[in-house]
């Protein structure tokens, strides 16, 4: 391989229902060149290395600059954002297949409704009485401003689904990305109203319970957050909650 290309390799399928296969594929190297623009070139001339014409490959992306999470896929090996994955960095032939947590839709593009619909489940927003002027918002302490800025960098790329072992077909397990989501609006003013709501949501079936620390999330995240915080916090109020509605419930 010369010094002025970049080779690539690209799990390729496609639809869900056909097997996947490798194709290799050799671009120009240009400086400062990600992962996503090796993936522009391939698509401006889809000819694998054997010199075929091939259908263009097919990804997500959005943002360009690690803020929309669209892009995420294993990346020699690593779950990671392409538009942050730099060509000089990386070591050749770059290894590019989809997530595995997720179902594939067609070569490295994969549906990650499921995330969205976790966060329905936890009721991962604040509801607003209509839209008249309802003038400004609850004051809160900077600590916990620190603490929801830091939990809301969250942008459902999937990294820590990919590396969690509890999370995936096999499992209801919503993921610390959900967690992280309840418990960002639970510690809010305006979102505790819902805080009991979204802790049962979280003591059913596939929630917190099924977490099984190994806290391989907060090693993926791209963003830093601090997702077993989140986690500790959450198996520590919905086990107070279960408590307390035991407690009730004999009274």
């Amino acid at each position: 391989m010369s010094h002025q290309t970049v080779e690539i390799k690209i799990l390729r399928r496609e639809n869900a229902e056909s097997s996947s296969y490798w194709e290799h594929f050799e671009v120009p190297l240009v400086p400062y060149m990600n992962v996503l623009s090796c993936l522009n070139e391939i698509r401006k001339n889809p000819v694998n290395k054997a010199g075929k014409t091939v259908s263009p490959v097919v990804w997500d992306s959005g943002c360009l600059e690690e803020v929309c999470g669209a892009c995420t896929m294993l990346v020699n090996g690593k779950v990671r954002q392409a538009c942050s994955a730099m060509v000089e960095r990386l070591s050749q032939p770059i290894e590019l297949q989809p997530m595995t947590k997720f179902p594939v839709v067609r070569d490295l593009r994969v549906d990650r409704g499921r995330i969205f619909e976790d966060f329905k489940r936890v009721h991962a927003w604040i509801d607003v009485d209509g839209t008249h002027d309802l003038g400004p918002g609850p004051k809160y302490s900077p600590e916990v401003a620190e603490a929801r800025y830091a939990m809301s960098r969250c942008m459902a790329c999937g990294c820590c689904m990919e590396v969690c072992p509890n999370y995936g077909e096999q499992s209801a397990f919503v993921g610390a990305a959900s967690v992280n989501q309840a418990r960002l609006f639970n510690i809010h003013p305006s979102g505790a109203m819902h805080k009991n709501e979204r802790l049962d949501s979280l003591m059913e079936e596939g929630g917190i319970q099924d977490c099984g620390n190994a806290q391989n999330c907060v090693k993926a995240c791209p963003m830093e957050i601090p997702l077993t915080n989140s986690l500790v916090d959450t198996m520590r109020e919905t086990t107070k909650r279960a408590f307390l509605s035991s407690f009730r419930n004999e009274k």
